[in-house]
């Protein structure tokens, strides 16, 4: 199966912009490992998310707070090394960019020097603005996240559709416009009303990319393990799974122990 596209140029946070401008939509998948970002990034994958739900599905943790700076550089430095043509954007992980912008600046220099990522994600708005304007004054491009924002989990208590109220809501759009001021090239909108999300896509100059937010945003992510079907007990609404790779794996590696066991594997043309 071929590329979705033929453009095989290295995107760029100016191409992204580029892409909204004239209407494309935008593809972008998570991935944590060399192997996977490769397959990803031959298929036509415009952005790789190298994501701290890595913290989830890779390691295991029911939050991806846990994540440590170490393991998100270790991730993408993989990431980065199977991408040819894809934008990567890496999570800076909770506690990394917490309102200290001196702090928050040297841990940005170090994720993007020790690991070549393209580009950072940091969630939050108003409260670390500071922070995220001496980042991109770096030379660091930033791309936001608001709505659902999982390292604030433990403060919503929640998974549940955010900015649903008024006060909620208006105070997304202020961070947007936040967002927008300090210099950021894109914005993640996560589990937020699709009216919303196509009102701040409208106003907004940055790309916008959703999950869980309706079909107005400039583009859409999902995690990669979702939508293969590697995790069958994570059912949001906004999830589509392509694939159930859950019952691919599992069958082939019980064809595999099935083998073995009966003494079929290797036979003769498989040994030396």
């Amino acid at each position: 199966m071929s590329t979705y596209t033929e453009d095989n140029r290295k995107v760029t946070t100016r191409r992204l912009q580029e892409m909204k401008l004239r209407g494309e939509k935008i593809s972008m998948l998570t991935a944590y490992d060399f192997s996977m970002a490769s397959l990803i990034d031959q298929a036509g994958m415009d952005v790789i998310l190298v994501g701290d739900s890595a913290s989830n599905v890779m390691v295991g943790n029911n939050t991806t707070l846990p994540i440590t700076l170490d393991e998100m550089i270790f991730m993408a430095r993989s990431v980065v090394n199977a991408t040819k043509r894809a934008l990567v954007v890496v999570d800076m992980p909770f506690g990394t960019v917490a309102g200290n912008p001196l702090n928050s600046l040297e841990n940005a220099i170090r994720m993007m020097k020790e690991t070549g990522a393209d580009a950072l994600k940091i969630e939050g708005g108003e409260e670390i603005i500071g922070d995220i304007r001496k980042i991109v004054g770096a030379g660091i491009p930033v791309m936001g996240h608001l709505g659902l924002m999982p390292q604030s989990i433990n403060k919503y208590g929640t998974y549940n559709v955010r900015a649903k109220d008024s006060a909620e809501s208006d105070k997304l759009k202020r961070d947007v416009k936040l967002l927008e001021s300090v210099g950021c090239f894109g914005l993640v909108l996560e589990k937020i009303p699709t009216q919303l999300a196509k009102e701040v896509t409208e106003t907004t100059t940055m790309p916008t990319i959703g999950i869980g937010g309706g079909k107005y945003t400039d583009g859409q992510v999902l995690v990669m393990q979702d939508m293969l079907g590697i995790n069958n007990n994570f059912s949001p609404k906004f999830l589509r799974r392509y694939a159930d790779l859950h019952k691919v794996i599992i069958d082939a590696v019980q064809h595999y122990i099935k083998d073995v066991k009966e003494n079929d594997f290797p036979n003769e043309q498989e040994s030396y």
